[in-house]
């Protein structure tokens, strides 16, 4: 039989789950799944999130928008790189 005496302590969890960037999650989704709207997120961002994908608008609040639409990226993951280390500042 194997123990361990590692400590084990529980942390409450108090993360919002409005503030997890969902909206951003379902544009890269998106993105990565059609390579016509990957394109259209790189070269009119602002275009690509009005438009939405098949026929549903994308969840995004007003600074996640903002952030998509601000960064100039030659590529998907330039991209998210961008918005990554933007996001943990």
């Amino acid at each position: 039989m194997l123990t361990s005496n590692a400590l084990v302590t529980q942390v409450p969890l108090t993360m919002n789950p409005a503030s997890t960037h969902a909206g951003i999650s379902s544009v890269f989704a998106a993105a990565v799944v059609s390579r016509s709207f990957c394109q259209m997120l790189l070269n009119d961002p602002a275009e690509a999130l009005r438009g939405g994908y098949m026929g549903k608008r994308f969840a995004l609040n007003a600074e996640d928008a903002a952030l998509i639409v601000s960064i100039n990226a030659r590529s998907l993951p330039d991209l998210a790189q961008q918005v990554v280390e933007t996001l943990k500042q």
